[in-house]
């Protein structure tokens, strides 16, 4: 009776050493293969680029390299307003000159001299400065207009060797007592002007 139960005591004892081992063999086999299972995964998404930050673009390994292009647009930027503000400085600064009119056209200094051709004074009665100052300026001015003209001086040969002969006669006084001296030269160039430009219709029409 005794035998049978220390045998029993026995074979229940080495059963349950038994199934100790068993169990943890298989706790043993069952970590490694969670073990050989998470690190397939890991080498899975390391190759595809998985992973919760797969798809977040590498941070640069120099934090000036990605600096660099938001400077350089920046400085150009800044360039660009300069040289803007500096062009519209300078155009402010200027003063804006008014043309120089060139001398008029032939036609139109011999209108203004004939415009004179019904007027005269009387020397030494003190109404000739403003008549014979004015027939003086129209004979200087229509002389600077053959002068420029596209036909060239040689064109108005006659006309331009009176108004020489008169203006070196007159020189650069323009008194009325000065100017009556040569009353009848001034008007006596002026009406053979005319009768030149009458001649060359061409030249005034």
């Amino acid at each position: 009776m005794l035998f049978r139960n220390a045998a029993r005591t026995a074979t229940g004892t080495g059963d349950r050493a038994d199934a100790r081992r068993s169990f943890r063999t298989g706790l043993r086999t069952g970590a490694l293969a969670v073990v050989v299972a998470t690190a397939l995964v890991s080498c899975t998404q390391a190759s595809s680029g998985g992973g919760p930050d797969g798809d977040v673009p590498a941070a640069s390994a120099d934090p000036a390299a990605d600096r660099a292009p938001i400077e350089e647009n920046t400085e150009k930027a800044e360039n660009a307003d300069d040289a803007d503000r500096a062009e519209r400085d300078a155009a402010a600064g200027e003063p804006t000159a008014e043309p120089t009119p060139g001398p008029a056209l032939v036609r139109d200094a011999f209108a203004t001299l004939q415009a004179t051709l019904g007027e005269t004074c009387t020397p030494g009665a003190g109404d000739c400065a403003y008549f014979l100052g004015r027939v003086t300026r129209e004979l200087t001015e229509l002389d600077e207009a053959m002068r420029a003209d596209d036909k060239g001086p040689g064109h108005f040969r006659q006309p331009l060797a009176d108004m020489k002969a008169l203006f070196d006669k007159v020189g650069d006084d323009r008194s009325e007592a000065h100017l009556e001296k040569h009353f009848s030269a001034i008007v006596g160039t002026r009406d053979g002007v005319n009768a030149w430009m009458q001649g060359h219709p061409d030249d005034y029409r």
